[in-house]
Formats: structure tokens, sequence, C-alpha cells
């Protein structure tokens, strides 16, 4: 039987003609990698040149992919939890040089009573698992018992001496000192300083009404040729000790519920800011933009250029105690990494990649912001979809 032949879905919205081979890219995508439904936005100096949708909610291609469509953006939850930190210190709310355990004296525990705040937004505060196991399903049902656990850990490395991924308890660590300083929960915190004034989405908890625009998250299915995306994990927790078992604690503990995957009401609702947020590129992309132009966009300043450029540079960089392999972090950011993760052409981008090619930058040197959400899941961070659109645009700019 002959297959079908991939046919390309209507594409949606607004891309200027300068821009072209953006569009191109985009429309590739779903011919050339089984993009199923995908949106992507770009701003120069604050203003959208491309904001471009496309293909469908759910896996069985029924529900068209609106252009208020909500998606899963995953890590990308964890630069706009940093914003809302540096947001404070940029108020004289938060010093950088000071103790956690200032703002949050509970955290004074297991040899972490003069760990700075600096130390969590760069990754080397060395809290990326909590040891002893923890009740199922707690990182979606109660920020207390996270953050209590956290406040006891003792950091599993010399604080400040090294790095590694705090890939599902940064949001806690930081939206905590956000709580205790602000008084609001950072959901409410991103939702009343950044997305209300910039008339963006980027709930940290969606609600039920959201579900009909969500798009479902379709997991990474490897071939079986694949090397394991997460070696570390392969280890037997009986017998594993130190970093080995930080690791396997890390994307384990607490285990999940039943009935609690992405595409859950639980997972969607729950305030899981590493983690669950949802968004789309629109949104990201005028957030993003907003730190290319200097922290502000519209009237509306996010943050000083001071604190931009303080978290533009580079704190963390080299092995990475978790992943394995090179990361370069400045405050909250991930730092464009040329040979391996470069955020375009330009030395000064930075930004964060979400699980399975979601990806949100700045670049101050374009004055550019980027955004791109899918609803397929494929590489994390590095993906042939975000980087043919990333392509496309430094193409064009180069061209110019």
């Amino acid at each position: 039987m002959t297959e079908a032949p991939v046919s390309v879905p209507p594409i949606e919205g607004h891309c200027d003609d300068r821009f072209a081979a953006v569009r191109e890219a985009f429309e590739r995508n779903f011919l050339e990698y089984d993009e199923v439904g995908a949106a992507v936005s770009v701003t120069i100096e604050g203003e959208p040149v491309v904001d471009l949708w496309a293909g469908h909610l759910d896996a069985a291609r029924t529900v068209v992919w609106p252009r208020d469509s909500l998606s899963a953006v995953w890590s990308v939850g964890k630069a706009v939890t940093s914003m809302a930190v540096l947001r404070l210190v940029d108020e004289g709310r938060v010093d950088l040089d000071a103790p956690v355990a200032r703002y949050w004296p509970e955290f004074a525990q297991a040899g972490k009573e003069t760990l700075p705040v600096e130390y969590i937004l760069s990754h080397r505060a060395g809290l990326i698992a909590v040891g002893r196991d923890l009740p199922a399903g707690v990182n979606l049902t109660s920020w207390e018992t996270m953050t209590e656990a956290l406040a006891e850990q003792e950091p599993w490395w010399t604080p400040g001496e090294g790095h590694g991924y705090h890939v599902n308890t940064l949001g806690f660590l930081l939206g905590e000192i956000v709580r205790r300083v602000d008084g609001r929960r950072l959901r409410d915190f991103v939702r009343e300083e950044f997305c209300e004034p910039l008339g963006i989405e980027f709930p940290i908890g969606t609600t039920e009404a959201d579900d009909v625009r969500t798009a479902e998250w379709i997991n990474y299915e490897p071939s079986p040729d694949d090397p394991p995306r997460r070696p570390w994990l392969e280890v037997d927790k009986a017998t594993a000790t130190g970093l080995a078992l930080a690791r396997l604690q890390a994307y384990g503990n607490p285990p999940a519920l039943p009935d609690s995957g992405t595409n859950s009401r639980l997972f969607r609702g729950a305030e899981y800011p590493s983690t669950n947020p949802h968004s789309n590129a629109r949104s990201i992309a005028r957030l993003f933009g907003a730190l290319a132009t200097d922290g502000e966009v519209g009237g509306v300043r996010i943050l000083s250029p001071a604190i931009i450029d303080r978290a533009n540079t580079i704190e963390s960089d080299g092995e990475d105690l978790l992943l394995g392999r090179p990361t370069r972090f400045g405050l909250g950011f991930q730092l464009t990494l040329p040979e391996i993760r470069p955020f375009g052409t330009n030395p000064r981008a930075f930004g964060h990649y979400g699980n399975g090619a979601v990806l949100g930058f700045a670049d101050p040197d374009a004055r550019l912001g980027f955004g791109y959400v899918c609803n397929r899941a494929g590489r994390s961070w590095r993906d042939p979809r975000n980087n043919a659109l990333i392509d496309a645009v430094y193409g064009v700019l180069a061209a110019s």
C-alpha cells in the first residue's frame, strides 16, 4: 500500500516579508520532522515580525491549533521564575550576596546558613534533589512539603564548588524566596508583575477552563538505536550513593501519582514552576524581547539594564554535575554555548530551553526576542525543528 503524502497544515498568523525564510522553515518542520502542532514568534525592537501557528492540539490531529493556544513550556519556567527574583533584586528587596536564610530562616539547616541567593540562581547550591524519600505526588500537591524538605536538605556538594542543573527544585527554591519577601505566591507574582502588564500568558498552573485550548503533550519515542538519554537513571538505587543517588532522586523523588502525567488536570493545575508552566510562542517572544531591549517594551519595565547584564554574565561553566555534559549559566538563564547549544550567532544571547525543543531567548545585540513551542517532544535542548527556525532568523539578519 502506498503511504499518503505528508501535507503541511494551513499556516496561520503573520510574517513580515523580510522573514519569509522563517515561514518556509516552519512549513518544512511539518514536512520533514513530523511536527504535530507548533508556533513560532520573533520580535525585533519589541515589535512582532513573525507570529505563526499551525497544526493540531492533539496526537490524533483532530483539534486545530488555535491562536490562543497554551502548551507545556517546561523549563522555560526556570527563567521566568528567576526573573521574579531578579525583579526583587532590582527593587532592593533581595541581595544576591545575602544568605538565603535572611529571607527564609528555616533554610539555615544542614550547613546552609551562609549559602547566598546567587548560588541558587546559578545552579551552584548543590540542592538538585531531596535525599529522603517523599510521598508520591507532593511536587504537584504540596508546596509546603517540598520547600520544607529542601530547607532540611544538606547540599550534595560544597555550594559554589561546581554546578549542576536544579532540574525540578529550582522553582521551589526561588519561588519560596519570592513568597517570603513579597508575600505573594510565585504564580500570582508572575501574573501580576509580568503577564498582565505585557498582555501575555504564562500561567504556573492552568485552570480547567483552559483545557480546551491546551495542547496535548506527545512524549518522545526513541528508536531502538538511540543511546539512553539519561544513562544515570539506569543505576540501581539500592547501591547508589553521593551524586549517583542525587541524580536518581532528582528525577524520581517524589514518585508520580497515578494519572498525574503531563496531560492530567493535576499536572496542568499545579504550582510547579521549574517544570509545568504553560504559555505560547507569542508570549515568550514578547517577554524575552523585553529583556533584549534593555528590559522594557511598550512602556512596561520588566528588569533594569544593569540586572540584565549581571544575569547575562557567566556564573557557572563546564561539566554539569547532574547532566554530565557542558552547561553554562548566568543568573537563572542558560547562556549561549557556541558549537554546542547556541542561541543564534551573537555572543550575548541568553534564554532557556524547555523539554523536547521548546525555547525562548533574548538577543540584546539584535534586539530580538524568540519563542517556539510544540506539542511533540523531541531532543532535549537542541532539536532540528528549533535549529531550523533559529538558522532562518539569523540568515535573514545576516543578509540585511
